[in-house]
Parts: C-alpha cells; structure tokens; sequence
C-alpha cells in the first residue's frame, strides 16, 4: 500500500510540473501533444515499499505574488454565490495568454474544466475566438462558406462532404476545417477527404490555393493554429471535452461571410448564436446534426437557431423522410460517398440528408430563405453535379 500511495504521489508530481502529459511550458512553446502515455513506475519504488528511506522529491516553489493567469481562475470557481462568467474581454486576454504560453499546464487544466462545470457562454467563447482570430494571417482569398468539421462520424458515412462539394460544384467557395484523432471510435473528415481523391492542406497559404482552383479546401486545425490543436488534444488527458470544442467551430479561418455550424447536444446551439452576434457574424446556422457534424438527418424536423445581419432568428425545417426511424449504417465503406456522386449506386437516406444539407446551406448563404425554395433548389443542384469531379476517387 505504502509503495501504490507514493507511486500516486509520484503522478501528482509529474502533472503539477507539466510533464509528461501536457506539453505548456511555462514561458515556452509548446511540444506537440499524443495520446498520453501510461505513468511509469518509478525505479525507487520497490525500495520505499521495503520500507527504505523515500528519496526528496521535487516541488514548485512557493511565489509571493499570484501568477498573472491566476485571477481568471479565481473568476470561474470563487463558489456558488461569487462565481460568474467572464467578460468578453477577460476570455480574449486569458486565451491569448494561453496562446502565447504565458498560462502554466495545470491553470490551463483548471481553467477549461471549470468553464466546463459552469458552462461557457456566449460571450466568453467570442472572447476566445478574438484572441486566436488575432494570431492568424489574412488568407489571399476569401470564402462564401464557413463549414467546420470536428466531431468525427460513429453511425453513418460522412454524407455531409458531398452537400460540401455540390455547392462548391455550383460555384460557391467551400472552406472545411477540422481535426481527427481526439475521440476514439470515430470516423474523421480527413480520411473521408484523404479517400475521396483531394488534396489536404499544409497551410493558410496552400489552402487558399485549393479553394482558388477547386472551390473547396479541407485545412486541418493543426495547419493553421497548431496551439488551438494542443489545447483540443487535452481532452485524453482530462477526460472530458472542454470549451475549445466549440471554439474551433467559430473560428472561421477564411473569414468567410456565412457559416454552417453544428452540435451534439441542443443546448450548445444558443452558445454558438450569441457567440456569432457578439462576433458580428453577418450569417450563421446551427443546428442538431447527425453525430455532431452539420449533416441533417433527413429522417427527423430540424431546428435551427440562425443569424442574419445582426439578427437572430429560427427556422423549423420538415423531415424529408417518412420513417422517423433510420437504421444507422453497417457498412462505413468511404467508396459509397464516390460511387453515390458519380451515380453508381442509389441511397434514399444519403440523398435526403446530402439534400436536406445543402438546403439549410443556401439559407445560410442567404441565396433561399424559404425551407422548400431552399430544397427546390438544393435538389436541382445535386441532379446538376459534375459526376466526374470524384473520378479520381479510389
């Protein structure tokens, strides 16, 4: 027992000093950040359990002053009665803290599961977004739409790429971006994208060069905000998903003048709202997508909540199918998104929730307004699309 107690303490110690798990150092870059690895055991351990003199561990030593990042946390946990949200100007000055590395590991773990317990808002994560808008380059072109993609598919096939790819087929410039690998057991956009036959984006730079070319680009978080990428990799170390989950949703790299945005859960649809008003987003749509991903499940009535010129608003979409139950797919081979583009293959569901998609899409982008123009519509283009866009495809 002695021996399991000390090894525990030895843990502690490994995470109050930032190693190995997290990788801000104190003042410093970062390192890039996996899966964490298991603890060794330390080699003393054996002896201590012998009951052998415990070696002098090392401590943090004690400040006189409170560290400059302290006086956020003690913002978000003060208790029930003097806890509140920060300010839109307090988020953007601890997040460009964080960013800068001027926040150590174990502030920044305390900060996010605080933020976490208490529920960002709107306004905290506009702050957010402010302070990793301001350490980015102005991309050589600009986007007509906004669409992240972070949540990764479990159930069906990644159906929402090819609405992506109708739109930039009918000439609208299509902006994804993303990140793969924090959440096991998913499928993720860039191995869809991977196998689908495109290119994958190093860079602000060569991303802008797709979408210049193809009128879509797929530009991975860690190409354009590697630091933002560390922080969304802290959730295997956590153990929980935080407010960077949302964050990187808004940030809107292109700054594109419309954005499709979705969630798991319903009650991170009103965040995302008043984060894109505070931001003064000239157009933005959320809503409850399948697997989290802004895909509509065309089986089911969709509720948006959306902005529009400063305004906010909400529209109620009709299910495209009449079974309200769908069976989830058995069959996650990627080859079905090609083969269904170029016609080789018929899917009722992938079709409805392919056109469904692209219909909330044009609301978005302010082209149809109406839920059944909007459909109208979004169907002509899908029958329109240039099969041969994916003949690469494998």
């Amino acid at each position: 027992m002695v021996g399991l107690l000390h090894i525990l303490e030895y843990h502690v110690i490994l995470i109050c000093l930032g190693s190995p798990c997290a990788s801000f150092g104190v003042g410093g870059g970062p390192a890039a950040v996996a899966a964490p690895a298991p603890f060794p055991a330390p080699a003393h351990s054996a002896s201590v359990a012998a009951g052998a003199r415990r070696p002098e561990t090392q401590s943090i030593p004690l400040a006189t002053e409170p560290h400059p990042f302290a006086r956020f946390i003690a913002v978000l946990g003060r208790g029930k009665s003097l806890t509140r949200a920060l300010t839109l100007a307090e988020a953007e000055e601890a997040m460009a803290m964080i960013l800068a590395g001027g926040a150590r590991p174990e502030q920044i773990g305390a900060f996010l599961m605080l933020l976490r317990v208490k529920e960002e808002t709107g306004d905290e994560i506009a702050g957010f977004v402010r302070a990793v808008r301001a350490t980015l380059s102005k991309p050589a072109i600009r986007a007509d739409l906004d669409w992240p993609s972070y949540a990764g598919k479990r159930r069906r096939l990644p159906w929402f790429l090819l609405a992506a790819l109708t739109l930039a087929d009918a000439g609208w410039r299509v902006a994804m971006h993303g990140l793969e690998g924090h959440t096991a057991g998913r499928l993720y956009t860039r191995e869809a994208i991977a196998r689908l036959g495109l290119p994958i984006a190093a860079d602000l730079d060569e991303a802008a060069a797709h979408l210049e070319a193809r009128n879509f680009v797929y530009l991975p978080l860690d190409a354009f905000c590697p630091r933002l990428a560390e922080l969304f990799a802290l959730r295997t170390i956590l153990g929980l998903r935080s407010p960077v989950h949302t964050l990187a949703r808004l940030v809107n790299p292109f700054g594109a003048p419309a954005s499709i945005q979705s969630v798991f859960h319903p009650g991170y649809m009103a965040i995302h709202r008043d984060a894109a008003l505070r931001l003064d987003e000239a157009r933005m749509t959320v809503f409850r997508g399948e697997g989290g991903e802004a895909e509509r499940r065309p089986n089911k009535p969709c509720e948006t909540l959306t902005v529009a010129d400063g305004a906010a608003g909400e529209t109620r979409w009709p299910p495209l199918l009449d079974d309200p139950h769908a069976i989830p797919d058995e069959n996650l081979d990627l080859d079905r998104l090609a083969a269904l583009w170029r016609g080789e293959t018929q899917d009722e569901y992938a079709t409805a929730a392919i056109i469904g998609t692209v219909a909330i899409a044009l609301a978005t982008l302010g082209v149809e307004r109406d839920p059944a123009a909007a459909g109208a519509r979004a169907k002509a283009l899908w029958r329109a699309r240039n099969r041969a866009r994916l003949a690469d495809a494998a």
